[in-house]
């Protein structure tokens, strides 16, 4: 391009909040890397643009500075200003027709990358107001934010030197009193050099995953089951499988049949995700005496255990383990708030260095500051007494939700297991399509979570006692909104009899 033709082409916009100099100096850098400006071309001179673009000659100077600091240009002041003749040519260009049907090259994904991809669906984060019937979300108007408020405030007053890079580990502070926490609540045999904190469980998930696991070692997952799981273990490039449930929970009897030289297996035991059953005692001890026999590892996701609304909570899998191969998973989403992304694991002694250090790699550490926060929320009692009211709460709301079904919803839906959670499992009484179900409720203002979601496609065929159905989130919602919205699932069902 003749210097005369570039010029002309400059477009200078001043209503723009950018910088006019870093209008300019992008303007000329593109050129330079289409090649419309070459290697060696000499620029006019900073009258030049004054004159052509009516700027003041400050302003070329300093695009000229940055594009000469970039490498773009080259020269000296009284010799000229030359595009650099060492910039790599620019590839040449494809005519208008082949454009037409060519797509920009991009370099591949690796196998890894691909399996992330491919395993880690999940649906679209929500961004609009809490609505029926949404999954794993705890009720936001139970949560005193006024005194995590004043919490934040003054943790902030008193940040000192909390502002550094801390212990990859987590606060220390914080697995002390959560050591306490765990072992009075769910019996979980450790000392706060065990626990590490992560970014979620989800995060838990994927260290263990890719720590414990060779590419091709077999691990079993409950068939259906939590997707994260699923997607980890695919992350790790594990063989991965999928073992079906009944009412006792995983069934180890088939896992040990077909899958005999697995190095790992991940359960829910105190409340299945989805179906909401609990691992019977002799479930659990066959699992541990396996893992006892092969040298394998158990990660236990105990992720809302403190909602049992039939009785006090069930002592954890992780102390009936008398061997040291548990990984106990936990988090604080669903007895917090999920924004919060705060969760932990306890580890095996053998674990908690490689973790930790795989944990420093990954994100170097957790924020600190909401570590401080909940370690103060737990030691002045709040926590405590949050769980002991959300429990009521949410037992009050499930109630609810079983008595609309009850009333309004018999005829479409059944339920089994209603002894703890945020959520509900319930089966269609007559051949459905989910699909069609969700779609239609969809329209209608409501969240519908169907089963098979949590059924991978892979395992579908074995799953031959399989029943479709939906998981209603309960905890969220009032019990106004729990009916009215029951309602509405009814002129869904009724819209859409088969």
């Amino acid at each position: 391009m003749h210097i005369s033709l570039f010029l002309a082409s400059l477009q200078l916009d001043r209503d723009d909040r950018t910088p006019l100099f870093r209008q300019l100096y992008a303007s000329i850098k593109q050129a330079i890397l289409s090649g419309a400006l070459p290697a060696g071309r000499q620029l006019p001179p900073s009258r030049e643009f004054c004159l052509r673009l009516a700027i003041s000659r400050q302003t070329v100077l300093n695009a000229y500075e940055l594009l000469l600091a970039e490498g773009y240009l080259s020269g000296t002041v009284g010799k000229g200003t030359y595009v650099n003749v060492d910039l790599p040519k620019p590839p040449s260009r494809p005519s208008t027709l082949s454009m037409r049907h060519t797509k920009p090259m991009a370099p591949a994904l690796s196998r890894r990358g691909n399996l992330l991809v491919e395993f880690a669906r999940s649906p679209p984060w929500a961004q609009d107001k809490t609505r029926a019937f949404r999954v794993s979300m705890p009720g936001l108007d139970a949560f005193p934010f006024d005194v995590w408020s004043r919490l934040v405030a003054r943790r902030w007053r008193r940040h000192e030197d909390r502002l550094g890079y801390g212990d990859p580990a987590g606060y220390g502070r914080l697995r002390e009193l959560l050591a306490v926490y765990l072992r009075s609540s769910r019996g979980v045999i450790c000392n706060p050099a065990q626990i590490i904190i992560t970014s979620g469980s989800q995060q838990a998930l994927y260290l263990l995953s890719t720590v414990l696991l060779d590419p091709g070692d077999s691990a079993w997952v409950e068939s259906p089951g939590y997707r994260g799981t699923f997607a980890s273990l695919h992350a790790a490039q594990a063989k991965v499988c999928y073992v079906p449930v009944d009412q006792n929970g995983l069934d180890v009897a088939y896992a040990k049949r077909h899958y005999p030289n697995a190095k790992l297996a991940a359960v829910t035991p105190s409340h299945h995700l989805p179906l909401g059953m609990t691992m019977s005692l002799q479930r659990r001890l066959d699992l541990l005496a396996w893992a006892k026999a092969h040298s394998a590892w158990v990660i236990e996701d105990d992720y809302d255990s403190e909602y049992r609304y039939s009785g006090a909570p069930l002592a954890s899998l992780q102390s009936l383990d008398q061997n040291d191969c548990v990984a106990y998973v936990g988090t604080m989403s669903k007895v917090l708030f999920p924004g919060l992304r705060l969760g932990y694991m306890v580890l095996p002694q053998a674990l908690v260095a490689p973790i930790t250090q795989a944990k420093a790699i990954v994100d170097r550490q957790t924020a600190i500051m909401p570590q401080m926060v909940l370690a103060d929320f737990i030691a002045e009692g709040h926590f405590g007494r949050h769980i002991k009211r959300t429990r009521k709460l949410y037992g009050e709301r499930q109630a609810a939700l079983l008595h609309a079904i009850d009333a309004h919803l018999s005829a479409f839906l059944s339920y089994e297991n209603t002894e703890g959670g945020l959520d509900l499992a319930v089966h269609f009484t007559k051949p459905r399509s989910e699909q069609e179900i969700v779609k239609a409720g969809l329209a209608a203002g409501l969240e519908l979570r169907p089963l098979s979601y949590y059924l991978p496609t892979e395992a579908k065929e074995k799953s031959t006692h399989f029943l479709p159905g939906l998981l209603l989130g309960f905890s969220s919602l009032s019990e106004q909104e729990i009916h009215e919205s029951s309602l509405k699932l009814r002129d869904v069902f009724r819209s859409k009899r088969s």
